[in-house]
Protein backbone atom coordinates (compact mmCIF):
# COMPACT_ATOMS: atom_id res chain seq x y z
CA UNK A 1 0.00 0.00 0.00
CA UNK A 2 1.41 3.40 -0.96
CA UNK A 3 1.51 6.28 1.49
CA UNK A 4 -1.88 7.90 1.91
CA UNK A 5 -4.11 5.12 0.52
CA UNK A 6 -6.21 4.28 3.56
CA UNK A 7 -9.89 3.46 2.94
CA UNK A 8 -12.16 6.51 2.51
CA UNK A 9 -9.85 9.02 4.18
CA UNK A 10 -6.14 9.39 4.76
CA UNK A 11 -4.75 9.83 8.25
CA UNK A 12 -1.77 11.60 9.74
CA UNK A 13 -0.53 11.22 13.32
CA UNK A 14 1.01 13.44 15.96
CA UNK A 15 3.57 12.10 18.43
CA UNK A 16 5.46 13.90 21.18
CA UNK A 17 9.00 13.28 22.45
CA UNK A 18 9.18 11.29 25.69
CA UNK A 19 10.49 12.92 28.86
CA UNK A 20 13.24 10.31 29.29
CA UNK A 21 15.66 9.13 26.58
CA UNK A 22 14.86 5.48 27.28
CA UNK A 23 11.25 6.16 26.25
CA UNK A 24 12.23 6.88 22.65
CA UNK A 25 12.17 3.20 21.64
CA UNK A 26 8.52 3.01 22.74
CA UNK A 27 7.58 6.05 20.65
CA UNK A 28 9.49 4.66 17.66
CA UNK A 29 7.56 1.40 18.08
CA UNK A 30 4.31 3.39 18.12
CA UNK A 31 5.40 5.19 14.95
CA UNK A 32 6.08 1.85 13.26
CA UNK A 33 2.65 0.54 14.22
CA UNK A 34 0.90 3.66 12.93
CA UNK A 35 2.96 3.66 9.74
CA UNK A 36 1.21 0.45 8.67
CA UNK A 37 -1.86 2.59 7.97
CA UNK A 38 -0.05 4.58 5.28
CA UNK A 39 -0.36 8.02 6.88
CA UNK A 40 0.19 11.24 5.00
CA UNK A 41 2.80 12.15 7.60
CA UNK A 42 3.84 11.80 11.22
CA UNK A 43 4.36 15.07 13.08
CA UNK A 44 6.63 15.50 16.08
CA UNK A 45 5.79 18.17 18.64
CA UNK A 46 8.36 20.64 19.85
CA UNK A 47 9.09 21.89 23.32
CA UNK A 48 10.61 25.36 23.51
CA UNK A 49 13.65 25.65 25.72
CA UNK A 50 16.79 23.56 25.98
CA UNK A 51 15.46 20.23 27.28
CA UNK A 52 12.33 20.40 25.10
CA UNK A 53 14.37 20.97 21.97
CA UNK A 54 16.77 18.19 22.89
CA UNK A 55 13.94 15.69 23.36
CA UNK A 56 12.42 16.58 20.00
CA UNK A 57 15.83 16.35 18.33
CA UNK A 58 16.44 12.87 19.77
CA UNK A 59 13.10 11.57 18.53
CA UNK A 60 13.46 13.05 15.04
CA UNK A 61 16.96 11.56 14.80
CA UNK A 62 15.63 8.15 15.89
CA UNK A 63 12.97 8.24 13.17
CA UNK A 64 15.29 9.54 10.44
CA UNK A 65 16.44 7.02 7.86
CA UNK A 66 13.86 4.36 8.73
CA UNK A 67 10.92 3.27 6.64
CA UNK A 68 8.53 5.91 7.91
CA UNK A 69 6.20 8.27 6.05
CA UNK A 70 7.35 11.91 5.87
CA UNK A 71 8.35 13.27 9.28
CA UNK A 72 7.00 16.74 9.98
CA UNK A 73 8.57 18.80 12.76
CA UNK A 74 6.75 21.37 14.85
CA UNK A 75 8.42 24.74 15.37
CA UNK A 76 7.17 27.38 17.81
CA UNK A 77 8.46 30.91 18.26
CA UNK A 78 7.25 31.76 21.78
CA UNK A 79 10.02 32.49 24.25
CA UNK A 80 12.85 31.94 21.78
CA UNK A 81 15.25 34.06 19.78
CA UNK A 82 15.33 33.89 16.01
CA UNK A 83 18.75 32.32 16.28
CA UNK A 84 17.41 29.45 18.41
CA UNK A 85 14.48 28.79 16.09
CA UNK A 86 16.60 28.89 12.93
CA UNK A 87 19.20 26.63 14.52
CA UNK A 88 16.48 24.11 15.33
CA UNK A 89 15.05 24.26 11.81
CA UNK A 90 18.51 23.64 10.34
CA UNK A 91 18.99 20.67 12.66
CA UNK A 92 15.67 19.20 11.52
CA UNK A 93 16.76 19.63 7.90
CA UNK A 94 19.98 17.71 8.60
CA UNK A 95 17.74 14.80 9.59
CA UNK A 96 15.89 15.01 6.28
CA UNK A 97 12.90 17.01 7.55
CA UNK A 98 11.37 19.15 4.83
CA UNK A 99 7.90 19.66 6.30
CA UNK A 100 7.07 21.85 9.28
CA UNK A 101 4.15 22.77 11.53
CA UNK A 102 4.64 26.50 12.14
CA UNK A 103 3.09 27.69 15.40
CA UNK A 104 3.32 30.75 17.59
CA UNK A 105 3.17 28.69 20.78
CA UNK A 106 2.09 29.75 24.24
CA UNK A 107 3.81 31.91 26.80
CA UNK A 108 5.18 30.21 29.94
CA UNK A 109 2.33 29.21 32.28
CA UNK A 110 -0.15 30.13 29.51
CA UNK A 111 0.38 33.82 30.28
CA UNK A 112 -1.61 36.18 28.04
CA UNK A 113 -1.45 38.26 25.97
CA UNK A 114 1.40 36.89 23.89
CA UNK A 115 4.61 38.91 23.96
CA UNK A 116 7.26 38.14 21.32
CA UNK A 117 10.86 37.50 22.33
CA UNK A 118 12.95 40.66 22.01
CA UNK A 119 15.12 38.98 19.37
CA UNK A 120 12.55 36.52 18.05
CA UNK A 121 10.00 36.02 15.33
CA UNK A 122 6.98 38.20 16.01
CA UNK A 123 4.33 35.60 15.17
CA UNK A 124 3.53 32.41 13.29
CA UNK A 125 3.14 34.56 10.16
CA UNK A 126 6.73 35.69 10.48
CA UNK A 127 7.88 32.09 10.86
CA UNK A 128 5.77 30.87 7.92
CA UNK A 129 7.33 33.50 5.67
CA UNK A 130 10.82 32.45 6.75
CA UNK A 131 10.10 28.76 6.13
CA UNK A 132 8.68 29.52 2.68
CA UNK A 133 11.83 31.42 1.74
CA UNK A 134 14.08 28.65 3.03
CA UNK A 135 12.91 25.67 1.02
CA UNK A 136 10.27 24.08 3.22
CA UNK A 137 8.46 21.42 1.23
CA UNK A 138 5.21 21.86 3.18
CA UNK A 139 4.13 24.30 5.89
CA UNK A 140 1.20 23.44 8.15
CA UNK A 141 -0.40 26.16 10.26
CA UNK A 142 -2.96 26.05 13.06
CA UNK A 143 -6.70 26.78 12.91
CA UNK A 144 -9.34 26.86 15.65
CA UNK A 145 -12.89 25.74 14.79
CA UNK A 146 -14.21 27.03 18.14
CA UNK A 147 -12.06 30.16 18.16
CA UNK A 148 -8.59 30.84 19.49
CA UNK A 149 -8.74 31.93 23.16
CA UNK A 150 -7.04 35.23 22.26
CA UNK A 151 -8.95 35.99 19.07
CA UNK A 152 -11.11 39.14 19.28
CA UNK A 153 -13.64 37.88 16.73
CA UNK A 154 -14.33 35.23 14.11
CA UNK A 155 -13.68 37.75 11.34
CA UNK A 156 -10.29 38.60 12.81
CA UNK A 157 -9.49 34.91 13.00
CA UNK A 158 -10.46 34.33 9.38
CA UNK A 159 -8.34 37.30 8.35
CA UNK A 160 -5.43 35.75 10.23
CA UNK A 161 -5.91 32.42 8.43
CA UNK A 162 -5.94 34.23 5.09
CA UNK A 163 -2.71 35.94 6.10
CA UNK A 164 -1.18 32.54 6.88
CA UNK A 165 -2.15 31.32 3.42
CA UNK A 166 -0.69 34.45 1.83
CA UNK A 167 2.52 34.04 3.84
CA UNK A 168 3.06 30.55 2.43
CA UNK A 169 1.17 28.01 4.55
CA UNK A 170 0.26 24.99 2.43
CA UNK A 171 -2.38 23.50 4.77
CA UNK A 172 -4.18 24.16 8.04
CA UNK A 173 -4.54 21.63 10.88
CA UNK A 174 -7.29 22.37 13.36
CA UNK A 175 -7.39 22.21 17.11
CA UNK A 176 -9.31 19.12 18.19
CA UNK A 177 -13.08 19.28 18.64
CA UNK A 178 -15.81 16.84 19.68
CA UNK A 179 -18.86 18.28 17.89
CA UNK A 180 -18.63 17.92 14.12
CA UNK A 181 -21.05 20.79 13.60
CA UNK A 182 -18.49 23.20 15.02
CA UNK A 183 -16.01 22.04 12.38
CA UNK A 184 -18.51 22.11 9.52
CA UNK A 185 -19.65 25.66 10.31
CA UNK A 186 -16.03 26.72 10.54
CA UNK A 187 -15.17 25.02 7.24
CA UNK A 188 -18.01 26.86 5.50
CA UNK A 189 -16.72 30.19 6.78
CA UNK A 190 -13.14 29.37 5.78
CA UNK A 191 -14.25 28.53 2.24
CA UNK A 192 -16.47 31.63 2.03
CA UNK A 193 -13.51 33.77 3.08
CA UNK A 194 -11.58 32.55 0.04
CA UNK A 195 -9.08 30.33 1.85
CA UNK A 196 -8.24 27.53 -0.56
CA UNK A 197 -5.48 25.53 1.15
CA UNK A 198 -6.57 22.21 2.73
CA UNK A 199 -8.29 22.38 6.12
CA UNK A 200 -7.37 19.19 7.99
CA UNK A 201 -9.51 18.41 11.05
CA UNK A 202 -7.65 17.39 14.19
CA UNK A 203 -9.21 14.55 16.19
CA UNK A 204 -8.13 13.61 19.70
CA UNK A 205 -8.76 9.94 20.60
CA UNK A 206 -9.67 9.94 24.29
CA UNK A 207 -7.69 7.67 26.56
CA UNK A 208 -8.11 9.55 29.85
CA UNK A 209 -11.29 11.61 29.98
CA UNK A 210 -10.54 13.60 33.13
CA UNK A 211 -7.23 14.86 31.73
CA UNK A 212 -8.91 15.82 28.46
CA UNK A 213 -11.55 17.77 30.37
CA UNK A 214 -8.92 19.81 32.18
CA UNK A 215 -6.90 20.53 29.06
CA UNK A 216 -9.99 21.39 27.01
CA UNK A 217 -10.99 24.02 29.55
CA UNK A 218 -7.72 25.87 28.94
CA UNK A 219 -7.75 25.68 25.15
CA UNK A 220 -11.44 26.36 24.54
CA UNK A 221 -12.50 22.96 23.17
CA UNK A 222 -16.14 22.33 24.11
CA UNK A 223 -17.05 18.91 25.50
CA UNK A 224 -20.71 18.02 24.78
CA UNK A 225 -22.82 16.73 27.66
CA UNK A 226 -23.49 13.52 25.75
CA UNK A 227 -19.77 12.80 25.69
CA UNK A 228 -19.56 13.29 29.45
CA UNK A 229 -22.39 10.79 29.92
CA UNK A 230 -20.65 8.17 27.77
CA UNK A 231 -17.45 8.35 29.82
CA UNK A 232 -19.12 8.61 33.23
CA UNK A 233 -18.13 5.79 35.58
CA UNK A 234 -15.14 4.62 33.53
CA UNK A 235 -12.53 6.44 35.62
CA UNK A 236 -11.21 3.25 37.22
CA UNK A 237 -11.48 1.01 34.17
CA UNK A 238 -8.69 1.95 31.71
CA UNK A 239 -9.60 -0.80 29.25
CA UNK A 240 -13.24 0.30 29.05
CA UNK A 241 -12.08 3.93 28.82
CA UNK A 242 -9.87 3.07 25.83
CA UNK A 243 -12.67 1.12 24.14
CA UNK A 244 -15.05 4.04 24.55
CA UNK A 245 -12.35 6.41 23.31
CA UNK A 246 -11.92 4.32 20.17
CA UNK A 247 -15.69 4.23 19.57
CA UNK A 248 -16.09 7.98 20.01
CA UNK A 249 -13.04 8.71 17.88
CA UNK A 250 -14.20 6.44 15.08
CA UNK A 251 -17.70 7.92 15.11
CA UNK A 252 -16.29 11.44 14.69
CA UNK A 253 -13.90 10.34 11.93
CA UNK A 254 -16.72 8.49 10.15
CA UNK A 255 -18.89 11.61 10.30
CA UNK A 256 -16.05 13.65 8.82
CA UNK A 257 -15.57 11.12 6.05
CA UNK A 258 -19.31 11.29 5.30
CA UNK A 259 -18.90 15.06 4.93
CA UNK A 260 -16.23 14.51 2.25
CA UNK A 261 -13.26 15.32 4.47
CA UNK A 262 -10.29 13.69 2.72
CA UNK A 263 -7.67 13.84 5.52
CA UNK A 264 -7.77 13.61 9.32
CA UNK A 265 -4.98 14.33 11.80
CA UNK A 266 -5.02 12.17 14.95
CA UNK A 267 -3.49 13.57 18.14
CA UNK A 268 -2.37 10.19 19.41
CA UNK A 269 -0.83 11.22 22.76
CA UNK A 270 1.72 8.50 21.95
CA UNK A 271 -0.88 5.74 22.26
CA UNK A 272 -1.01 3.35 19.32
CA UNK A 273 -3.96 1.28 20.56
CA UNK A 274 -6.85 3.73 20.18
CA UNK A 275 -5.65 5.25 16.91
CA UNK A 276 -4.96 1.77 15.55
CA UNK A 277 -8.50 0.68 16.35
CA UNK A 278 -9.95 3.73 14.60
CA UNK A 279 -7.87 3.10 11.47
CA UNK A 280 -8.65 -0.62 11.42
CA UNK A 281 -12.37 0.14 11.51
CA UNK A 282 -11.93 2.28 8.40
CA UNK A 283 -10.03 -0.49 6.64
CA UNK A 284 -12.99 -2.81 7.15
CA UNK A 285 -15.46 -0.47 5.42
CA UNK A 286 -16.44 -0.86 1.76
CA UNK A 287 -14.67 1.42 -0.70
Amino acid sequence: MAWGQTSMVTFSFELFPPAKPEGIKNVVATAKTLSSFAPDMISITYGAGGTGRERSARLVAALHGNDFPPITAHITVAGQSKHDVIHQMEEWQQHGVKRFVALRGDMPNMKRPFTPHDDGFTSALDLITYLRLHHAEAIYAGAYPEGHPESPSLEAELDHLMAKQDAGATALITQYFFDINNFLRFRDKVVARGITIPLIPGVLPIGHFEKIQKFSASCGAHIPDQLKIRFAGLENDPEAMAMMGACVGYELCAQLAHEAVPSIHLYTLNRADISTTICRMFQGEPQ
